[in-house]
């Protein structure tokens, strides 16, 4: 049997599947959440076929699991005149509750989205093909991001809940939100990385339109009514339809305060140009990355394996933070490539549902068809693939491959593959691995692998201001949540952490008066009244 079939053999029949890990039923959603209420959708709809084939009488073909509206920029603007009113130029009653009220709101939506566990995990493993760990996984650390959160802004309120005194003058520094918020999440991490933006940006006070994304969309469905009955009406917002279609009017209006985007850089770019008022638009942005692993001579190269095919196939690569190029000095090169060959062989694929599974089928459709266009263009420039069965597919299954000797001429040298093959280039010198981070368009994080203490001191400070984030001996990644998470040139804007994400969805505001007799007894009157939410020295535990 060869190789290719024994990928197809991977695919089950219906009845095959395992009874915990299928849906109940289809998907179809006819309802979405504008104003406050759960809309009715009698129009278009979008069907969602799912990455896992079924073996049918017709051959191998995607599962449908449901459908969503496919809603003009007629109800996008309708839901954003909705996010408008709530915010009410920052009178609205989300925006002008205390601290205290609004954590027990998301504390409330946190609870009743624990209730909906079992299906959004089923939902992500179904949409995107994300292994059903993994799906668990993500769904148990956004739940722990967002009662971090809520510990980070609490800490955060206490630290504010005094008054500062600088010449005679004193003033009550707090944070205060900017306005409604266009949240937009990737495919790759659905929940998590959606609710990195949204649940920091809600919690701050802001009011929310949020689109799902192209994939991982009927996910967020069971978790809007939930957003409907723990928030005043018009706060979170969700918008269906072609992003081409919608959301360049959102933009065009103005309303937008902030853009939070986590995908293209170009689709950032164009979105951000489309605003009448660039200094009103805050951008929190999360963009692409072609981060580079530097296995020197003295790596431990069993060690740098190790890293790398982690930080390389990692939900098939599909991950901003993946390792998507290796640096791999000659004189260690042939080595390293027969040891990371050996270690990509011993991975498991299959179907997500499968206990231990690494590899599984890619949810984009036109996908398989890129990578196999990055792997003839590298032959054609004198790469090869190393490893056996490289780059074999089968419908939506594509079996990784390790691509060398990789260099400047080929698409997998510049592009960012956001898949299973693993480019290695080999170098002389370091001065050439910094060349590239220089040249990159690119800026997120590098890995360096070397037992070499002088080496890597040498490689730490120039690469510190190339990249964001460089990793010693370990693979790049987002985690901890309590890191800043950000890059340089095109890989971000702005900073993504437990912390930094309320400051990056708030400004300070102060309110201050000269110390005398008079200003003294107004504003402790105010304070003891307990007449206003920011003017308060309430100390949250």
């Amino acid at each position: 049997m060869d190789f290719k079939t024994t990928l197809e053999n991977l695919f089950v029949e219906a009845k095959d599947v395992p009874e915990e890990f299928s849906l109940p039923s289809e998907v179809h959603q006819r309802k979405y959440l504008s104003n406050g209420e759960m809309k009715q959708w009698n129009g278009p709809v979008h069907e969602v076929f799912s990455p896992i084939c079924i073996k049918t009488e017709n051959g191998l073909e995607r599962k449908l699991i449901g459908s969503y509206p496919v809603s003009t920029e007629a109800e996008a603007q309708e839901s954003l005149d909705a996010a408008v009113a709530a915010y009410d130029n920052g009178r609205g009653a989300w925006p002008t509750m205390s601290v205290s009220d609004r954590i027990k709101h998301v504390e409330q939506f946190t609870g009743k989205m624990i209730e909906q566990k079992d299906i959004i995990v089923k939902l992500i493993m179904w949409e995107i093909g994300k292994s059903f760990a993994d799906s668990t996984k993500e769904f148990d650390r956004t739940v722990e991001y967002i009662y971090a959160t809520i510990d980070s802004l609490k800490h955060l309120d206490r630290d504010s809940s005094g008054f500062e005194i600088v010449d005679g003058i004193a003033a009550q520094i707090r944070r205060s939100p900017l306005g409604v918020v266009l949240c937009m999440g990737p495919f790759n991490y659905p929940l998590n990385e959606t609710f990195t933006t949204l649940i920091p940006a809600l919690i701050m006070g802001n009011t929310i339109l949020f689109k799902p994304p192209k994939f991982g969309t009927l996910l967020h469905y069971p978790l809007q009514e939930a957003f409907r009955d723990c928030f005043p009406k018009g706060v979170v917002n969700v918008i269906y339809g072609r992003g081409n279609a919608i959301v360049p009017g959102l933009m065009q209006s103005g309303k937008i305060n902030v853009l939070t985007l986590i995908g293209s850089s170009k689709v950032a770019n164009e979105l951000k140009k489309q605003h009448p008022k660039v200094n009103r638009l805050r951008a929190v942005l999360g963009l692409d990355a072609k981060n580079a692993a530097i296995i020197t001579k003295h790596a431990d190269i069993s060690l740098a394996v190790k890293e790398t095919i982690t930080g390389s196939l990692s939900f098939n690569g599909q991950r901003c933070t993946a390792l998507k190029i290796v640096w791999v000095h000659k004189s260690i090169a042939d080595e390293f490539i027969k040891q990371f060959s050996a270690a990509v062989a011993q991975l498991k694929y299959g179907m997500p549902w499968e206990k231990g599974v690494s590899l599984t089928p890619l949810p984009e459709p036109n996908k398989i068809e890129y990578l196999n266009e990055c792997i003839a263009d590298a032959e054609a420039n004198g790469a090869k693939v190393m490893n056996e069965n490289g780059g074999t597919s089968a419908a939506s299954f594509f079996y990784p491959a390790v691509v060398y000797p990789v260099n400047e001429k080929m698409k997998l040298y510049r592009e960012e593959q956001f898949g299973p093959i693993i480019p290695i280039v080999p170098f002389d010198d370091l001065e050439e691995t910094i060349d590239f981070l220089i040249e990159s368009t690119h800026g997120q994080q590098v890995s360096i692998f070397s037992e070499n203490a002088d080496e890597v001191a040498w490689l730490i400070d120039p690469l510190v201001n190339l990249v964001s984030r460089v990793n010693v001996n370990t693979q790049s990644q987002r985690g901890p949540d309590a890191f800043p998470f950000t890059g340089r040139k095109d890989s971000a804007e702005g900073t993504l952490s437990i912390p930094d994400a309320i400051r990056s969805f708030s400004i300070r505001s102060l309110v201050a008066f000269k110390m005398n007799e008079s200003n003294t007894n107004l504003i402790n009157e105010i304070v003891k009244s307990d007449s206003s939410n920011f003017l308060s020295t309430k100390f949250i535990f």
